[in-house]
């Protein structure tokens, strides 16, 4: 992995008349937008001048009402949803309706700014809960993502999380897992696929920025034995891979959209906690997290970005 002589610089500027924050680590240029759920809203690899970040194009970036549907807003950039990604009840007290895509992603976020990181943090609007993200860059070519959340209640706290990063297919594009996770289930077929069905990933790896009005979200069926997975253009070689830890982010879900939802080819890489994507199901089969009263429970997960395939495969063994 590639490493910098220089530190990385940290800066706030503006985007789309909102107030953001760009970090900078020479190969890296990330962008978010604190006021809008901590979105990022542009990840780009500067040696190739790759733009990861699907942008809100013809849709205006606004800022979301709470409560209000994930796909009547821009529908660009990297959300965060907490704690669960579809609408669900609360299943702790009578709390009402945990809205689509979780709580978050429309909430403006607290930002402090280090020399070496953004520092960035919420309150749970009805259950007490605090969710910080610390964005820093451990070497040029990684972006270091630390999750760290509160629960300063007195009840237990379940939650389900998943990143929901929105990133721009414009090339043939091959989500790349590891080789013996060679299996997935099919959790929403569209029009191509049967929900509920096992496919075999090859068959289904490459996605063609194409827009056939189609969507899909498949789910490696249990516990991941590797926390890796990428996205590689296979025209440029251009490559991202997120990494996490396995016994800490047990699950991993791929969403694809050729227009069913948003106006152009995106696809999402999901790491997870919880499975899968109703904060109700997950607590149903056991794989919500819990948070005692008084405690809290961390994660972290990297962005790789890079060029070449065998430089990406370096990442997997």
């Amino acid at each position: 992995m590639m490493s910098s002589s220089s530190p990385v610089k940290i800066t706030a500027s503006t985007y789309k008349g909102f107030h953001s924050v760009v970090l900078d680590s020479g190969l890296i240029r990330l962008e978010t937008v604190p006021e809008i759920g901590g979105k990022l809203v542009s990840i780009l690899y500067k040696p190739t001048g790759k733009e990861w970040m699907l942008n809100s194009g013809l849709r205006r970036l606004r800022k979301p009402d709470y409560g209000s549907s994930f796909a009547d807003g821009d529908m660009s950039g990297w959300d965060e949803c907490f704690p669960t990604i579809n609408s669900c009840h609360w299943v702790i007290g009578a709390k009402g309706v945990i809205p689509d895509h979780g709580e978050i992603w429309p909430l403006p976020w607290d930002c402090r700014l280090r020399a070496d990181s953004i520092i960035s943090s919420v309150r749970g609007p009805v259950v007490p809960y605090v969710f910080t993200r610390t964005i820093s860059c451990p070497s040029a070519d990684i972006i270091r993502f630390d999750y760290h959340v509160d629960n300063p209640g007195d009840e237990t706290l379940p939650f389900l999380w998943v990143p929901h990063p929105q990133f721009a297919v414009t090339e043939p594009t091959r989500v790349v897992i590891p080789e013996n996770m060679r299996e997935l289930l099919c959790v929403y077929g569209g029009h191509g696929l049967k929900t509920g069905g096992l496919y075999n990933w090859d068959q289904l790896s490459l996605i063609i920025p194409a827009m056939t009005g189609d969507g899909r979200k498949l789910y490696y069926p249990g516990n991941i034995p590797q926390g890796c997975s990428g996205l590689y253009g296979e025209h440029s070689g251009d490559f991202l891979c997120l990494t996490v830890p396995a016994d800490k982010v047990p699950y991993l879900g791929i969403w694809v959209d050729e227009g069913m939802f948003n106006d152009r080819v995106t696809c999402a890489l999901e790491p997870g906690i919880g499975y899968y994507d109703s904060l109700d199901m997950a607590m149903r089969n056991g794989t919500a997290r819990l948070i005692p009263p008084r405690s809290f429970f961390s994660w972290h997960m990297e962005l790789t970005l890079g060029n070449g395939m065998d430089n990406m495969m370096k990442i997997y063994k």
